[in-house]
């Protein structure tokens, strides 16, 4: 599936509940869904891992939708390599200057 197919599905399945709940609270439930994903990376469950990214990603696409941003456009930048240093893989430092 590409990633403007996803967005498209995630739309037409939670588009009308999401636009109801809002921005600020759709956001509200992407972070709490990170936290969850935090937890199950910290136990150490792939599955439940697996389970969790799925649930951060629609819930993105959700705020993405929201706030009206083709998804795919804003990957754009990263289509190419690191956005900062321009390589594949990235050669910036740790702390993610270009080197």
């Amino acid at each position: 599936m590409k990633i403007n197919d996803f967005q498209q599905a995630i739309n037409k399945t939670f588009g009308a509940r999401d636009r109801a709940r809002g921005l600020e609270r759709s956001f509200l439930w992407l972070v709490e869904e990170v936290g969850e994903l935090a937890e199950a990376i910290r136990h150490g469950e792939k599955s439940a891992v697996e389970h969790e990214v799925g649930d951060v990603l629609a819930w993105l696409v959700s705020v993405a939708n929201i706030a009206e941003i083709d998804v795919n456009s804003a990957a754009k930048r990263f289509y190419d390599g690191c956005p900062y240093c321009h390589n594949a893989p990235c050669r910036c430092d740790e702390d993610g200057r270009p080197s």
